[in-house]
């Protein structure tokens, strides 16, 4: 595509302005980064990346991130003038109330966003997720002749990117791995808020990438379309993922504010803007500007996807009669439908008092779930064996092995939360991964995006309580489930039993549009008799009446979760001898009882019965509003201790004896 030189440079001071323009009607935002990452963006999109304006979701779309989640207005700019759904009014009210172009990007929110991007680092895990689902969806599907999954992972990251820590580890995996189609466009204008990045970082860029794996390129003038485009195409050609370090200059044309930290966070300000427009002859009135002939330029864009798409739905249609049940297969699972009777071979337990850990009976129901959903894949932060996560019928991914459902993320929590985030944006994968419960604090930021990007992320946490014995209170989590418990729209199950850990399981595989997070167990919990006690499906409900005993009108209610149910049973049929009406209540899911109505959820807990105990081996945080005020709860604020899990148990209060005794004085 060749365009003559002042097109493009009003196309490039449109991209400038038009954001800068937007910053400062919001009198908020981030100017800086999209005036001086403006023609490496250019670079990229109007000559490289393959998208579809009009149909965003475009299976083999080149994926792209902002990973500099800041520089939002850039992409927002980019999106409008390619022909995107985005209007100009919203362009207009940027960081405004329901508008579609919030302060950082959401991918729910805005059409043609990928991943919500905003916390620094994140969306460097996320390519690499995004990378290693199109290079295992690749190896499964095409076929000679037949390359029907064949796209780029493209990110433009900042100097904060690359500081936070989640960049280290996923960049080295990614090296590890030999991700090709992973490129990386660094805006390196050696500014922060701050000011010089001098002032905290001096790493040498090209030692340490080459170090872990990656081919690097260094672009001197991050303006240089050509020598950008030429970088770019020079990455696609290399076997292993690429940073091209492009030079550039923050708020670029700013009279006083260029290179400056001054245009990183805030509005350039009416003055600054207007003299920086004169200064290139551009109008300074209207605000928004986008002139017809460069409006036609970037709405090439549209013919141009339609062209690309179409090619790849004839390729399709060619590997549907060479290939007829790959195509179906692949249809089906980029489509995120389940196969008929998935749900069939899992497996179902009967009573057994010794029983088994909870996160055994997850690992069963992983490796049955493989069988018929292969597009289950998943793995954990170098605890396989502990955490019970190996799919046996698969391999490991690795370079040489992509078609591997079995992924070893390393020690590497942070970056492995921000991978399965990646894996479940692209589609065609379920992704889950796991690690001990304590470590979700590595996790947290990549959990709280998952619930508020909607993905369908899978986590799993074992050794969730003190129940994991001699490791002592570094490794026993305390506050963990009130933490997690605190993020909207993030499902937490804490089955009590290995029948509740198959129906935790298919809860998270039904639930596609949000991410739901299991909780399971080290030690090992009884198996309730299901033929004297409610069936475990009932889980679904989030809480449900295990049993009434002594009476169909309760005088107290039990409740638990997990492997504190255990203890309820058997208190209340003591109890219950006693002459006392017990209700026993097994509690895995708050966030599922809540979606219950009303008179299901006062079914379960009658208003009229006031006499509540609630016990959990976690902080009483949030089990006030189940108990009332004149329940009591059975918690741990306090730190673990370094002992046999028994011993912990019961000298922190978690014994049938102590459960008796808090009931007896409640009914007193």
């Amino acid at each position: 595509m060749s365009i003559s030189k002042d097109l493009l440079n009003r196309a490039l001071h449109t991209i400038r302005f038009l954001s800068a323009d937007a910053v400062q009607a919001a009198n908020s935002g981030h100017p800086g980064m999209p005036m001086g990452a403006a023609s490496m963006a250019y670079a990229l999109w109007m000559k490289q990346l393959r998208h579809n304006p009009a149909n965003p979701s475009w299976p083999n779309r080149d994926r792209f991130i902002l990973s500099a989640g800041h520089g939002s207005m850039l992409l927002y700019s980019l999106l409008h003038l390619t022909g995107y759904d985005l209007s100009l009014d919203e362009i207009k009210d940027f960081r405004q109330w329901e508008s579609k172009t919030p302060g950082h990007p959401e991918c729910c929110r805005t059409p043609g966003i990928e991943v919500t991007t905003g916390p620094l680092g994140q969306g460097v895990g996320n390519a690499v997720g995004m990378a290693i689902a199109e290079k295992h969806l690749a190896k499964v599907f095409n076929r000679p002749n037949h390359d029907v999954i064949d796209h780029y992972t493209y990110a433009i990251v900042s100097d904060g990117d690359l500081m936070e820590g989640i960049s280290y580890e996923a960049t080295s995996l990614a090296g590890h791995l030999g991700l090709g189609k992973l490129i990386f466009l660094y805006d390196d204008n050696q500014i922060s808020i701050d000011g010089s990045t001098d002032l905290t970082f001096s790493d040498d860029h090209k030692s340490r990438f080459e170090s872990v794996g990656w081919h690097f390129q260094d672009v001197k003038d991050g303006d240089d379309i050509d020598a950008v485009t030429d970088a770019i195409i020079a990455a696609q050609k290399d076997p292993r993922p690429s940073l091209i370090d492009c030079h550039t200059h923050i708020g670029l044309g700013l009279p006083t504010k260029q290179d400056s930290a001054s245009s990183h966070g805030a509005p350039a300000g009416d003055e600054e803007l207007d003299t920086a427009k004169e200064l290139v002859g551009w109008p300074v009135k209207p605000r928004f500007l986008i002139p017809e002939d460069v409006k036609e330029h970037f709405r090439t864009s549209i013919q141009r996807g339609k062209t690309l798409e179409t090619e790849w739905v004839k390729r399709m249609e060619n590997y549907a009669q060479d290939h007829p049940d790959l195509a179906k297969e692949l249809k089906r699972r980029l489509a995120g439908e389940l196969p008929d009777g998935w749900e069939k071979q899992l497996p179902s337990y009967g009573a057994d008092s010794k029983g088994v850990a909870t996160r055994n009976a997850s690992g069963d129901v992983i490796n049955a779930l493989a069988s018929i959903l292969p597009e289950l894949m998943g793995g954990s932060a170098d605890l396989t064996p502990s955490n019970k996560t190996w799919i046996k019928e698969s391999v490991s991914f690795q370079r040489d092995s992509p078609e591997g459902r079995n992924i070893h993320f390393g020690v590497r929590e942070h970056a492995m939360g921000g991978i399965v985030n990646g894996m479940a944006a692209h589609g065609g994968i379920m992704p889950y991964s796991a690690t001990f419960m304590m470590f979700s604090d590595y996790m947290r930021p990549s959990i709280r995006l998952s619930a508020l990007s909607s993905h369908p992320s899978i986590w799993l946490f074992t050794h969730d309580s003190i129940g994991l014995g001699e490791d002592g209170p570094t490794h026993q989590p305390i506050e963990h489930l009130a933490s997690l418990r605190a993020i909207p729209d993030l499902v937490v199950i804490r089955p009590n039993d290995a029948n509740e850990v198959v129906e935790a399981w298919k809860a998270a595989i039904l639930r596609r549009t949000g991410p739901t997070l299991v909780s399971m167990t080290r030690q090992k919990v009884p198996i309730i008799d299901r033929s004297v006690y409610t069936s475990a499906k009932e889980l679904h409900k989030g809480a449900y009446v295990l049993a009434d005993l002594g009476g169909d009108n309760p005088d107290i209610i039990l409740m638990a979760t997990g492997s504190e149910v255990h203890l309820i049973t058997e208190a209340g049929q003591i109890l219950a001898k006693e002459g006392i009406a017990v209700r026993l209540v097994s509690f895995p899911s708050w966030e599922l009882f809540k979606q219950q109505s009303k008179n299901y959820r006062d079914s379960v807990f009658p208003p009229s019965v006031t006499k509540r105990i609630a016990v959990e081996a976690g902080r009483c945080l949030g089990w006030h509003q189940w108990v009332g005020d004149q329940g009591d709860i059975i918690s741990i604020d306090e730190f673990g201790v370094s002992a046999p899990s028994d011993e912990l148990f019961r000298r922190l209060g978690f014994s049938v004896e102590n459960v008796l005794e808090r009931a007896r004085k409640l009914l007193e």
